[in-house]
């Protein structure tokens, strides 16, 4: 039997067709919170974050966050409070007492934890980088270097046996010690002035807290091994939030 097709009825069903891929393409994407955070807008607080780990996980200036935001010393945040990383849109900027509001009920609904980061009282000198003492963390081979491009590595990866003793650099603050940084596992962040950070990553255990003063060549952590099984210390200096060569400041 011959089948007849009928030109009027493939014809509606081709804009029935269309009409439903235009509905769906339509639809709003929703984006979560955390990818918000990583195309650069803004951090959502969580536990166990400070305004310094959150500029090094952005790779940004501490200091131009805390301005942005209208943070003062002594740095102190609250969880679930909106970090903005870049200015944000026009008519997004709240009012200063809808600001203070929302800052009143968020420290109120989470007494017990506020996260403080507090400088220095006293000024701290300004150094450049070749008036600086620094000091190898650990010694071993590197056995990956530093590169901002290709296989991006904002530090430096020196092998040494799990449980070495790990130094720091030159004289500062702790300004983070903890694991709450994805990519670093346990970290210890040392601000050594106010341009110059230093990190030291991938440890399996912290010998310093948070607000400790640490000398040079004071030990503050023990070294790890990563998922892959490999024995390392991950450590980086940053100016200002951007990355440098630790290679350029070490003693050769």
């Amino acid at each position: 039997m011959t089948n007849f097709r009928l030109p009027g009825i493939n014809l509606l069903y081709s804009v029935v067709m269309l009409l439903i891929l235009v509905a769906c393409d339509s639809q709003p994407v929703r984006v979560p919170v955390s990818q918000i955070g990583e195309r650069g807008k803004y951090h959502q607080v969580r536990r166990g974050d400070t305004l310094y780990s959150i500029a090094w996980r952005y790779g940004q200036d501490y200091h131009d966050i805390a301005k942005l935001n209208g943070i003062s010393k002594p740095y102190t945040i609250y969880v679930g409070q909106r970090v903005w990383l870049s200015r944000q849109q026009p008519g997004s900027q709240s009012t200063g007492k809808s600001r203070a509001v929302s800052k009143a009920r968020t420290s109120k609904r989470n007494q017990g934890l506020v996260y403080k980061s507090k400088p220095n009282a006293a000024p701290i000198k300004t150094f450049v980088a070749s008036q600086f003492d620094w000091q190898w963390p650990v010694r071993g081979k590197i056995i990956k270097p530093f590169s901002l491009t290709g296989k991006v590595n904002k530090g430096i990866d020196i092998k040494s046996k799990s449980g070495t003793a790990v130094h720091a650099s030159a004289p500062g603050k702790v300004v983070y010690a903890g694991g709450n940084l994805r990519g670093y596992g346990k970290l210890v962040i040392i601000k050594h002035d106010e341009h110059f950070l230093s990190a030291y990553g991938n440890n399996q255990k912290l010998r310093v807290a948070e607000d400790d003063q640490v000398s040079r060549g004071q030990i503050i952590s023990e070294v790890g091994m990563t998922a892959a099984d490999v024995e390392m210390l991950h450590f980086e200096i940053r100016r200002d939030g951007k990355p440098e060569d630790p290679g350029k400041h070490l003693p050769k």
